[in-house]
């Protein structure tokens, strides 16, 4: 009987321990792009530009509002690894979508967790005891 409601007790209290801690933070684009290609993770071939940095030469449009939302367990891990880690996975679904649009860059990235975060430089990430997360919207491109 004792277990049962010790148990009870862990189940309730486990929600709220996935909420414990949450919070915003912002890291260097750039870092978790030159970690992922060097990695092999990205190719190379699509080029990424935050809101603010645009690209040299003309820049056509082929698709606006691309979004992914990209997760990592974020358990007992440093903020910036696991953000790294889930910004790595967006841009890697960031690069396929634009691969298979013809695109060879995505522009206008802004962080968009219900309110754009708009920086040159950095992105946003949301840290929380479990899981660390980004959402990244941008437009796919091609840029002369």
């Amino acid at each position: 009987m004792k277990t049962k409601m010790l148990v009870a007790i862990a189940l309730l209290c486990a929600p709220g321990l996935s909420f414990a801690g949450d919070k915003i933070v912002h890291f260097p684009f750039a870092n978790a792009v030159a970690a992922a290609t060097q990695s092999g993770k990205l190719d190379g071939t699509v080029k990424f530009y935050l809101a603010g940095s645009a690209p040299q030469g003309q820049v056509t449009v082929l698709k606006s509002d691309v979004s992914v939302n990209r997760k990592t367990n974020a358990f007992g891990k440093a903020d910036q690894k696991t953000c790294d880690w889930a910004l790595q996975s967006a841009l890697i679904a960031l690069q396929d979508q634009a691969k298979a649009a013809g695109a060879n860059a995505v522009v206008d990235i802004v962080s968009d967790y219900g309110n754009e975060y708009r920086d040159p430089a950095q992105y946003e990430c949301h840290v929380g005891f479990l899981m660390s997360g980004v959402i990244m919207k941008g437009k796919l491109a091609k840029v002369q």
